[in-house]
């Protein structure tokens, strides 16, 4: 070969190299995650959801994309969040730790697939139909967080039995939620033969006024609702029990490690993981309709023993041996 002609076929290649790579890169699916929060507050949650893709053989970067859009705590911007990724045609949307995005994604669509992950019951709530047969283009996970709200308010009543009245803190901005968890709490409190008040606070601002009137009702205690809103900001809510010295239960970990008296709820990070499975499955060509909801299998009941101490609390040898972990 001529020299002129092997510098043409390098030429040629060294061009053409791009274009394979443009080519290679446009193949990539692309994920669409639907995020109600900021990606600081997910971070956790993220973590666990790449993490569960990954095990799929989908690392994102290396041979899928996913697109983010945050909702940074308005649940008024889901639905223009969800429809901007339906506009970019991604392959599967995420819409993991949100009933409230979740429903806003299958507003959006009913050809691409979504993956969500939610505490709320994802057949009262229209989700799906059925649990085995979810049906259409959704599937997805429950966390348990809104099967398990009974069993809080349980578990505080059995620490303040002397108590006739509880408070329930729901987030009225995210109102299907809401309502199923005052519906299912109100039920418990029927069985306990308690009084129970409901409290309302959608926002950073309204988190104060909800726990000081907690306290100014003089109750047993507060029970916490599962919400995403509530669930990141956990540590803002130990803080505000604290100064209030409000017994008080809450789905997650992070709210009785800085402080609040106890945390029982589903394994976010199991939750979030299975998620990102389920995605990677649907981009192997698996149709949401055929992947029954998954439920999480580990429920995390974490006690704070100095903070039952300094609100005057004593609990029995029998109820600490429940707890999968005691803070002292």
């Amino acid at each position: 070969m001529k020299r002129r002609e092997f510098v043409t076929l390098l030429g040629g290649a060294t061009m053409a190299w791009p274009l394979v790579a443009r080519a290679q890169q446009a193949a990539m699916p692309v994920v669409g995650y639907l995020g109600s929060e900021t990606p600081e507050l997910f971070a956790t949650r993220l973590a666990a959801f790449r993490q569960g893709l990954s095990s799929t053989g989908y690392d994102e970067g290396r041979n899928v994309t996913i697109v983010y859009r945050w909702a940074e705590g308005h649940n008024d911007r889901l639905p223009g969040l969800a429809a901007d990724l339906v506009r970019r045609r991604v392959d599967v949307i995420a819409a993991p730790g949100s009933i409230a995005a979740a429903l806003a994604a299958k507003a959006a669509t009913g050809t691409i697939p979504v993956v969500f992950e939610t505490g709320a019951d994802p057949v009262t709530t229209g989700l799906v139909a059925s649990l085995n047969k979810p049906a259409g283009n959704v599937t997805g996970v429950s966390s348990l967080n809104a099967e398990v709200g009974p069993k809080r308010l349980e578990l505080l009543y059995e620490l303040v039995p002397g108590a006739v009245g509880f408070a329930l803190l729901v987030n009225p901005s995210n109102p299907v939620n809401a309502d199923a968890t005052a519906k299912s709490i109100t039920t418990a409190a029927e069985t306990l033969k308690l009084q129970l008040h409901l409290l309302k606070a959608g926002t950073e601002a309204e988190l104060a006024s909800a726990v000081a009137r907690a306290r100014e009702l003089h109750l047993g205690g507060l029970v916490i609702g599962s919400d995403t809103f509530y669930a990141n900001r956990s540590q803002d809510l130990a803080r505000l029990v604290i100064r209030y010295r409000i017994p008080a239960v809450h789905q997650s970990r992070e709210f009785a490690a800085a402080g609040g008296l106890m945390g029982y709820g589903g394994s976010i990070k199991q939750s979030h993981s299975q998620a990102g499975v389920y995605t990677g499955r649907v981009l192997k060509g698996e149709k949401p309709a055929d992947l029954p909801i998954q439920q999480v299998t580990k429920v995390e009941f974490v006690f704070n023993l100095k903070a039952a101490k300094a609100l005057g609390l004593n609990p029995s040898s029998s109820f600490l041996a429940r707890a999968d972990e005691v803070i002292e």
